[in-house]
């Protein structure tokens, strides 16, 4: 059987990893400030779970691929 593995390579181009991390570590640390913001400065009943969960969601999404990026720029290849 002679196969050829084909070479993985990224989507993204490798020179993007630092400022794709800085900037996504950057949004999501702003929404997760505006987060805990909402939070003490809405009463319980004008809080919206909606609200809650989207922004959240919307945080750890950037957060996580931000954190995945700095990863890969640092030379940790996950």
């Amino acid at each position: 059987m002679d196969s050829k593995a084909a070479a993985i390579s990224s989507p993204v181009p490798v020179a993007w990893y630092p400022t794709l991390a800085v900037f996504m570590l950057a949004i999501g640390l702003i929404v997760t400030a505006s987060f805990f913001i909402y939070e003490a400065t809405s009463s319980r009943r004008n809080r919206s779970l909606a609200k809650e969960l989207t922004t959240g969601a919307i945080a750890s999404l950037f957060l996580g691929f931000g954190s995945l990026f700095l990863l890969l720029a640092s030379g940790v290849y996950v």
